[in-house]
Protein backbone atom coordinates (compact mmCIF):
# COMPACT_ATOMS: atom_id res chain seq x y z
CA UNK A 1 0.00 0.00 0.00
CA UNK A 2 1.34 3.39 -0.97
CA UNK A 3 1.09 6.80 0.59
CA UNK A 4 -1.56 9.51 0.22
CA UNK A 5 -1.17 13.17 1.14
CA UNK A 6 -3.99 15.62 1.69
CA UNK A 7 -3.87 19.33 0.89
CA UNK A 8 -7.13 21.27 1.14
CA UNK A 9 -8.72 24.61 1.89
CA UNK A 10 -11.25 22.92 4.21
CA UNK A 11 -9.98 24.65 7.36
CA UNK A 12 -9.97 23.26 10.87
CA UNK A 13 -13.26 24.54 12.33
CA UNK A 14 -15.77 22.29 10.62
CA UNK A 15 -16.30 18.58 9.99
CA UNK A 16 -15.01 18.58 6.41
CA UNK A 17 -11.58 17.06 7.11
CA UNK A 18 -13.11 14.40 9.38
CA UNK A 19 -15.55 13.46 6.60
CA UNK A 20 -12.63 13.10 4.20
CA UNK A 21 -10.77 10.86 6.65
CA UNK A 22 -13.90 8.80 7.32
CA UNK A 23 -14.29 8.15 3.60
CA UNK A 24 -10.65 7.13 3.39
CA UNK A 25 -11.10 4.67 6.25
CA UNK A 26 -13.99 3.11 4.35
CA UNK A 27 -12.00 2.80 1.14
CA UNK A 28 -8.59 1.72 2.43
CA UNK A 29 -8.19 1.61 6.22
CA UNK A 30 -4.56 0.47 6.02
CA UNK A 31 -3.42 3.38 3.86
CA UNK A 32 -0.82 5.74 5.30
CA UNK A 33 -2.07 9.32 5.10
CA UNK A 34 -0.13 12.54 5.68
CA UNK A 35 -1.93 15.86 6.11
CA UNK A 36 0.18 18.50 4.38
CA UNK A 37 -2.26 21.26 5.33
CA UNK A 38 -5.94 22.03 5.51
CA UNK A 39 -5.26 25.74 6.04
CA UNK A 40 -4.81 26.81 2.42
CA UNK A 41 -6.61 30.11 1.86
CA UNK A 42 -10.04 29.35 0.35
CA UNK A 43 -9.89 28.97 -3.46
CA UNK A 44 -6.26 30.21 -3.46
CA UNK A 45 -4.63 28.09 -6.14
CA UNK A 46 -1.29 29.92 -5.90
CA UNK A 47 -1.10 29.17 -2.17
CA UNK A 48 -1.83 25.48 -2.76
CA UNK A 49 0.77 25.20 -5.49
CA UNK A 50 3.43 26.89 -3.37
CA UNK A 51 2.83 24.60 -0.41
CA UNK A 52 2.86 21.43 -2.49
CA UNK A 53 5.82 22.47 -4.65
CA UNK A 54 7.81 23.06 -1.47
CA UNK A 55 7.35 19.54 -0.12
CA UNK A 56 6.09 16.91 -2.56
CA UNK A 57 9.58 15.76 -3.62
CA UNK A 58 10.33 14.85 0.00
CA UNK A 59 7.76 12.04 -0.19
CA UNK A 60 8.48 8.62 -1.73
CA UNK A 61 8.00 8.14 -5.44
CA UNK A 62 4.54 6.88 -6.22
CA UNK A 63 2.86 9.02 -3.55
CA UNK A 64 -0.65 10.15 -4.50
CA UNK A 65 -1.32 13.79 -3.61
CA UNK A 66 -4.95 14.85 -3.17
CA UNK A 67 -5.45 18.59 -3.77
CA UNK A 68 -8.83 19.70 -2.48
CA UNK A 69 -8.62 23.40 -3.30
CA UNK A 70 -11.26 24.99 -5.54
CA UNK A 71 -12.13 21.36 -6.23
CA UNK A 72 -14.96 21.87 -8.73
CA UNK A 73 -12.51 23.08 -11.36
CA UNK A 74 -12.60 26.13 -13.58
CA UNK A 75 -15.53 27.21 -15.71
CA UNK A 76 -19.22 26.30 -15.56
CA UNK A 77 -18.68 22.56 -16.09
CA UNK A 78 -16.83 20.75 -13.29
CA UNK A 79 -13.89 18.57 -14.23
CA UNK A 80 -11.29 16.52 -12.38
CA UNK A 81 -7.99 15.05 -13.46
CA UNK A 82 -5.06 12.95 -12.29
CA UNK A 83 -1.49 13.55 -13.44
CA UNK A 84 1.89 11.88 -13.23
CA UNK A 85 4.83 14.23 -12.70
CA UNK A 86 8.35 13.49 -11.49
CA UNK A 87 7.27 10.10 -10.20
CA UNK A 88 4.33 11.45 -8.15
CA UNK A 89 0.59 11.38 -8.75
CA UNK A 90 -1.59 14.46 -8.36
CA UNK A 91 -5.40 14.45 -8.33
CA UNK A 92 -7.18 17.79 -8.48
CA UNK A 93 -9.95 19.80 -10.04
CA UNK A 94 -9.19 21.00 -13.56
CA UNK A 95 -8.61 24.55 -12.36
CA UNK A 96 -4.99 25.28 -13.32
CA UNK A 97 -3.30 23.63 -10.34
CA UNK A 98 -1.86 20.79 -12.42
CA UNK A 99 -0.59 23.27 -15.02
CA UNK A 100 1.20 25.31 -12.36
CA UNK A 101 2.61 22.28 -10.54
CA UNK A 102 4.03 20.76 -13.71
CA UNK A 103 4.92 23.98 -15.55
CA UNK A 104 2.37 22.95 -18.16
CA UNK A 105 4.01 19.60 -18.89
CA UNK A 106 2.61 16.64 -16.94
CA UNK A 107 4.16 13.35 -18.03
CA UNK A 108 0.71 11.76 -18.30
CA UNK A 109 -2.80 13.06 -17.64
CA UNK A 110 -6.20 11.39 -17.33
CA UNK A 111 -9.72 12.70 -16.91
CA UNK A 112 -11.59 11.38 -13.89
CA UNK A 113 -15.23 10.32 -14.18
CA UNK A 114 -17.72 13.11 -13.69
CA UNK A 115 -19.93 12.95 -10.64
CA UNK A 116 -22.66 14.97 -8.97
CA UNK A 117 -21.25 15.72 -5.55
CA UNK A 118 -21.12 18.50 -2.99
CA UNK A 119 -17.62 17.29 -2.06
CA UNK A 120 -15.62 16.25 -5.14
CA UNK A 121 -12.47 15.90 -3.03
CA UNK A 122 -14.17 13.18 -0.98
CA UNK A 123 -16.17 11.51 -3.74
CA UNK A 124 -13.99 11.89 -6.85
CA UNK A 125 -10.40 12.75 -5.97
CA UNK A 126 -9.94 10.53 -2.92
CA UNK A 127 -11.09 7.26 -4.58
CA UNK A 128 -8.77 7.97 -7.52
CA UNK A 129 -5.84 8.57 -5.15
CA UNK A 130 -6.58 5.34 -3.26
CA UNK A 131 -6.54 3.35 -6.50
CA UNK A 132 -3.20 4.90 -7.51
CA UNK A 133 -1.71 4.35 -4.05
CA UNK A 134 -2.67 0.69 -4.33
CA UNK A 135 -0.43 0.42 -7.39
CA UNK A 136 -2.86 0.75 -10.28
CA UNK A 137 -1.73 2.37 -13.50
CA UNK A 138 -2.82 5.93 -14.17
CA UNK A 139 -4.61 4.83 -17.34
CA UNK A 140 -6.83 2.50 -15.29
CA UNK A 141 -8.73 5.35 -13.61
CA UNK A 142 -9.69 7.37 -16.65
CA UNK A 143 -8.98 8.09 -20.32
CA UNK A 144 -5.72 9.74 -21.27
CA UNK A 145 -6.17 13.40 -22.23
CA UNK A 146 -3.98 16.31 -23.25
CA UNK A 147 -6.28 19.29 -22.62
CA UNK A 148 -6.34 20.94 -19.21
CA UNK A 149 -6.97 24.41 -17.80
CA UNK A 150 -3.83 26.44 -18.39
CA UNK A 151 -2.31 28.90 -15.95
CA UNK A 152 1.28 30.13 -16.19
CA UNK A 153 3.79 30.65 -13.43
CA UNK A 154 5.30 34.12 -13.10
CA UNK A 155 8.59 34.21 -14.98
CA UNK A 156 11.75 36.00 -13.85
CA UNK A 157 13.16 38.88 -15.89
CA UNK A 158 16.90 38.39 -16.18
CA UNK A 159 19.15 41.25 -17.29
CA UNK A 160 22.92 41.79 -17.13
CA UNK A 161 22.77 43.63 -13.82
CA UNK A 162 19.30 42.87 -12.49
CA UNK A 163 16.80 40.14 -11.71
CA UNK A 164 13.15 41.15 -11.43
CA UNK A 165 10.91 38.73 -9.58
CA UNK A 166 7.79 38.73 -7.46
CA UNK A 167 6.45 37.56 -4.13
CA UNK A 168 5.12 34.05 -4.73
CA UNK A 169 3.81 33.44 -1.22
CA UNK A 170 3.37 35.10 2.17
CA UNK A 171 3.85 32.52 4.90
CA UNK A 172 2.32 32.18 8.36
CA UNK A 173 4.92 34.54 9.86
CA UNK A 174 4.46 37.22 7.22
CA UNK A 175 7.73 36.32 5.49
CA UNK A 176 7.81 37.02 1.75
CA UNK A 177 8.83 34.02 -0.35
CA UNK A 178 9.88 35.11 -3.83
CA UNK A 179 10.25 33.27 -7.11
CA UNK A 180 13.93 34.31 -7.30
CA UNK A 181 16.12 31.23 -6.93
CA UNK A 182 19.68 30.96 -5.72
CA UNK A 183 20.50 29.44 -9.11
CA UNK A 184 19.27 32.57 -10.91
CA UNK A 185 21.24 34.85 -8.56
CA UNK A 186 24.42 32.83 -9.12
CA UNK A 187 23.91 32.67 -12.88
CA UNK A 188 23.42 36.42 -13.33
CA UNK A 189 25.69 37.62 -10.56
CA UNK A 190 28.84 35.60 -11.24
CA UNK A 191 29.97 36.29 -7.69
CA UNK A 192 29.24 40.03 -7.76
CA UNK A 193 27.78 41.82 -4.79
CA UNK A 194 24.11 42.71 -4.95
CA UNK A 195 21.33 44.52 -3.15
CA UNK A 196 17.69 43.50 -2.88
CA UNK A 197 15.19 46.29 -3.56
CA UNK A 198 11.54 46.06 -2.55
CA UNK A 199 9.21 49.03 -2.24
CA UNK A 200 11.30 51.83 -0.70
CA UNK A 201 13.59 49.44 1.20
CA UNK A 202 16.92 47.83 0.41
CA UNK A 203 18.69 44.82 1.94
CA UNK A 204 22.35 44.32 1.08
CA UNK A 205 23.17 41.06 2.86
CA UNK A 206 21.76 37.55 2.77
CA UNK A 207 21.77 35.92 6.20
CA UNK A 208 21.69 32.21 7.05
CA UNK A 209 18.38 32.58 8.93
CA UNK A 210 15.87 35.27 9.90
CA UNK A 211 17.11 35.56 13.49
CA UNK A 212 20.60 36.52 12.32
CA UNK A 213 19.50 40.17 12.05
CA UNK A 214 18.61 42.42 14.99
CA UNK A 215 14.91 42.42 16.03
CA UNK A 216 12.82 44.68 13.80
CA UNK A 217 15.34 44.74 10.96
CA UNK A 218 14.59 43.56 7.41
CA UNK A 219 16.50 40.43 6.51
CA UNK A 220 16.95 38.27 3.40
CA UNK A 221 17.62 34.53 3.39
CA UNK A 222 17.52 31.60 0.99
CA UNK A 223 15.03 29.05 2.30
CA UNK A 224 15.32 25.26 2.15
CA UNK A 225 14.01 25.33 -1.45
CA UNK A 226 16.73 27.89 -2.33
CA UNK A 227 14.15 30.63 -2.91
CA UNK A 228 15.04 34.16 -1.86
CA UNK A 229 12.88 35.23 1.10
CA UNK A 230 12.43 38.55 2.86
CA UNK A 231 11.39 38.96 6.47
CA UNK A 232 11.50 41.14 9.52
CA UNK A 233 13.30 39.61 12.49
CA UNK A 234 10.53 38.93 15.04
CA UNK A 235 8.06 40.86 12.89
CA UNK A 236 5.57 40.49 10.05
CA UNK A 237 7.29 41.62 6.86
CA UNK A 238 4.14 41.67 4.75
CA UNK A 239 2.36 44.03 7.12
CA UNK A 240 5.34 46.21 8.02
CA UNK A 241 6.71 46.53 4.49
CA UNK A 242 3.33 46.72 2.74
CA UNK A 243 4.21 43.89 0.37
CA UNK A 244 1.94 41.03 -0.62
CA UNK A 245 1.50 38.26 -3.17
CA UNK A 246 2.84 39.37 -6.58
CA UNK A 247 4.70 42.45 -5.23
CA UNK A 248 7.80 43.18 -7.29
CA UNK A 249 11.26 42.35 -5.92
CA UNK A 250 14.52 43.42 -7.65
CA UNK A 251 18.01 42.02 -7.18
CA UNK A 252 20.49 44.59 -8.49
CA UNK A 253 24.11 43.62 -9.03
CA UNK A 254 27.22 45.77 -8.89
CA UNK A 255 28.47 46.77 -12.34
CA UNK A 256 31.72 45.16 -13.48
Amino acid sequence: MGLITLLTDFGYRDHYVAALKARLLQLAPATTVVDISHGVEPFNIAHAVHVLQSVFRDFPLGTAHVIGVDDHGAGPEPGWQAALYQGHYFVAGDNGIIALLTNGAPEALVALPAAVSSSPTRDVLLPAAVTLAQGAALSSIGPLVTAFHQLNNRQLRLQDHRITGHVAHVDHYGNLVTNISRTAVDAVGHGRGFAIHFGRDVVKDVHPHFSAAPPGEAVAVFNSQDCLCLGICQGNASELLGLHFDSQIDVRFQAD
